[in-house]
């Protein structure tokens, strides 16, 4: 944990930048401290080609960015990592959210882990290169 998913608007175009949007998050997360595992780190992407946003009357798109941790991390930890991450989407997007319209979001999803089954042995490599 934490998993990323991105979901956006087909109508971004080149104004997406997913992969660099990806690496962006991914690197926002590992420079949180050490509070998410970097071998657990997950992100993704989902273009959306049926939806509509508002009225429908514009070329309005959305970013809606849902992050999920494990349960258990304080408040102010949550919410710094919220706050990074939301703020790494927006300087992402700033020059697309000048130009059109452009609804931006980040959700916090805490998985329960009694409901959470995991293996990975990713994180063996992060071991190994301490």
């Amino acid at each position: 944990m934490p998993h990323v998913i991105v979901e956006y608007t087909d109508n971004l175009g080149a104004d997406a930048r997913i992969p660099v949007l990806l690496e962006t998050i991914n690197g926002t997360l590992i420079a949180q401290d050490g509070v998410y595992p970097t071998g657990g780190i997950r992100s993704r992407a989902i273009e959306l080609h049926n939806y509509r946003v508002a009225d429908g009357k514009e070329d309005d798109a959305f970013v809606h960015v849902t992050l999920k941790i494990g349960a258990g991390r304080a408040d102010a930890v949550k919410k710094r990592t919220c706050d990074t991450l939301f703020d790494a989407v927006k300087a992402h997007f700033a020059d697309a959210f000048s130009r059109r319209y452009l609804a931006l979001s980040l959700e916090l999803v805490e998985f329960n882990e009694s409901g959470s089954h995991k293996r990975n042995n990713i994180h063996d490599r992060f071991r190994r290169e301490r």
